[in-house]
């Protein structure tokens, strides 16, 4: 089986509780922290910043954090998320004027790289950048909000993806990000990805009160996940 990884997204939590929110996912068994940063520019939404970040580390997390910017312009906070306890930083092609320096950056930031694709942005921006990243993240809907309905095309691009990774020879992780659920994941990885971002069916899943909900949740996603082909 291939090396799964389950990513809740806290933009699904609960922010009055996140701290013991991320605990919980990550003690029932989710592998990184996924982050999704917004600016109300390049995306109708505002969401949080590298202060999040930090408070997370300082709370005692210590899982990989997987910071997606959905901002415009991106060099200026990238140091501000890597100081802050970033692991992964990804971005949108569009929203960088010179998409080899902002991976550079990131690295130099001693961060691992990745680039994102909304569901209509062409993959020729891989072309030439393969050799500069770590992962590479697919919506599965149209950014901004959480809790949309999973794009079904997304899944021919996953497979266009698994397969440029595939020749590339690289070990690049290949993310899925929106309406990914119980009942969908199983057809997400046989498409290729290995690495998961669930909000909303992670984060309502069950009855608040009942303290085992993430612990369900995420044993389904896995069963799931261990009979993908």
């Amino acid at each position: 089986m291939a090396d799964y990884l389950i990513a809740p997204s806290i933009l699904s939590a609960d922010f009055a509780r996140l701290g013991e929110e991320v605990a919980n996912v990550l003690a029932a068994g989710a592998d990184i922290v996924h982050f999704d940063v917004m600016d109300n520019h390049y995306v109708p939404n505002l969401t949080i910043g590298p202060l999040i970040c930090e408070a997370l580390r300082r709370y005692g997390v210590t899982a990989p954090i997987d910071v997606h910017l959905m901002v415009k312009p991106v060099d200026r906070i990238i140091p501000d998320f890597a100081a802050a306890g970033a692991t992964y930083i990804t971005f949108h092609p569009e929203a960088s004027e010179h998409i080899d320096r902002t991976l550079a950056l990131i690295r130099e930031q001693e961060c691992k790289t990745g680039l994102v694709f909304n569901p209509a942005t062409p993959l020729h921006y891989l072309d030439h950048v393969m050799d500069k990243l770590d992962m590479i993240l697919l919506m599965s809907v149209n950014p901004g909000f959480g809790g949309q309905k999973f794009i079904a095309s997304s899944l021919s691009k996953l497979r266009e993806v698994r397969q440029r990774i595939d020749q590339s020879g690289y070990p690049i992780r290949l993310e899925i990000d929106g309406g990914v659920k119980v009942d969908n994941i199983r057809a997400i990885a046989a498409a290729g990805a290995d690495t998961f971002v669930a909000g909303s069916a992670i984060f309502s899943a069950g009855r608040a009160e009942d303290p085992n909900r993430y612990n369900t949740v995420i044993a389904a996603l896995r069963a799931e996940l261990a009979q993908a082909k």
